[in-house]
């Protein structure tokens, strides 16, 4: 009897097996471990398997190559069967990725960001999503400015110029943010190890030129026109970041009082007398 029940338990999980394979399924992927008969059974079929795989994962895959995620093996048809041109699994240093490529219903792609140390991977995709969102920004508004602190120099110019036909004590606040613009540039010029106050000297004397789209030249350490070199940025981004700058500097200029907190002593461990020394308390 008990021969029997096991050899029955055989029989519902190669019953279940050859329907998956019949089903005409090249990839198998489930969020709930795999046994190693039923790898072994795919394995000699042919066919890829992958347990454990977050649920997050299937339905990425499942929006990319179609089909549907399925509880039970008996309603399997090519209906519910998702489709790609190429499978194929990767080894990419220590671990192993499973690639879909061709997918028909996919609108998006994997970007894989490799490393050594935790931080260099969180900078690395801080600046990708950047990246990413400035695009996305630029397809939705394709207005764009010369970048590399071409428009901060302009707009630093306009105000110097501006300030200076402002009586009173409003021209030395105008005068205060045109120099706060020119950090962007010089910034720049510190992150590639240039001579910011060279730089700077230099971008200041083309804009007053009307050279309104100079910029730092990041390849030759000079200035250039970086409108026609292709170096543009989304107005929206830059309107945006002055705008929260401004927001910013109104708020702590807005702070007339602060409130410190006294350190407490209440928690801190008694501290030990002074000796008299030669081992004497």
């Amino acid at each position: 009897d008990y021969q029997a029940i096991v050899d029955a338990e055989w029989n519902i999980l190669y019953d279940k097996l050859e329907r998956i394979h019949h089903s005409g399924a090249k990839v198998v992927l489930s969020k709930l471990p795999i046994g190693d008969v039923a790898t072994q059974y795919f394995a000699d079929r042919d066919m890829f398997c992958a347990g454990r795989v977050p649920e997050e994962d299937l339905k990425r895959t499942m929006m990319a190559c179609g089909g549907s995620i399925q509880t039970s093996v008996n309603a399997l048809s090519s209906d519910v069967l998702g489709r790609c041109q190429v499978f194929e699994e990767t080894q990419i240093g220590g671990e192993r990725y499973n690639f879909f490529t061709g997918c028909p219903k996919a609108k998006t792609c994997t970007i894989i960001l490799r490393g050594g140390a935790e931080q260099f991977m969180e900078e690395t995709e801080r600046s990708l999503h950047d990246a990413i969102m400035i695009v996305r920004r630029a397809i939705k508004n394709d207005s764009v400015v010369a970048g590399g602190g071409a428009i901060e120099m302009e707009l630093s110019k306009y105000l110097r110029d501006y300030s200076r036909t402002i009586p009173g004590k409003q021209q030395l606040l105008i005068g205060a943010y045109a120099k706060a613009l020119e950090i962007i540039p010089r910034q720049l010029c510190d992150n590639a190890g240039f001579d910011a106050t060279n730089i700077l000297n230099k971008l200041r004397a083309r804009h007053a030129q009307g050279g309104m789209w100079y910029g730092v030249d990041i390849n030759n350490e000079d200035i250039a026109a970086n409108f026609e070199a292709f170096v543009w940025e989304p107005a929206m981004v830059r309107i945006n970041a002055l705008t929260a700058a401004s927001e910013a500097a109104c708020l702590i200029v807005s702070v007339d009082e602060t409130i410190k907190n006294p350190r407490s002593t209440v928690d801190a461990p008694p501290a030990a007398g002074r000796g008299r020394g030669r081992g004497r308390p």
